[in-house]
């Protein structure tokens, strides 16, 4: 799932690459969900009690990459922010991303961001 830019009065100001890359996104299955919306499932899941230890086993699949990318998703970063923070490119961070979802078998990112709580990989930190 690919977050989007907050909502504006109008999305005459979309930029066209933006609408590409949204089209392209819905056609691959993926879905997008607004950032806004991400940001307020992470401040709610961070509210939420500790993780279980045992849990966080389900991480052993992914490589050390993918657990950095996976807990910048966390924080509700985008694809492009994640790449600027690890200083790759984006198409790197969206495989990562896609190889993450499938390894975990999560359905989105927001599945992603709850269980990236859930096995104590983020804490409860205000997102940026």
């Amino acid at each position: 799932m690919r977050s989007t830019p907050e909502p504006r009065a109008s999305y005459k100001r979309t930029q066209p690459e933006q609408l590409i890359e949204a089209i392209h996104t819905i056609a691959a299955g993926e879905a997008l969900l607004a950032l806004s919306v991400t940001r307020t499932v992470i401040r709610h899941v961070a509210g939420q009690p500790p993780a279980n230890p045992g849990s966080r086993s389900r991480l052993d699949a992914l490589t050390p990459r993918e657990r950095d990318v996976l807990a910048l998703v966390a924080r509700g970063l985008s694809n492009s922010e994640i790449a600027a923070e690890l200083v790759v490119e984006e198409s790197t961070i969206k495989s990562h991303v896609k190889r993450i979802l499938a390894k975990l078998e999560l359905r989105d990112r927001v599945q992603a961001v709850i269980l990236a709580y859930q096995t104590g990989l983020a804490t409860a930190q205000p997102p940026p």
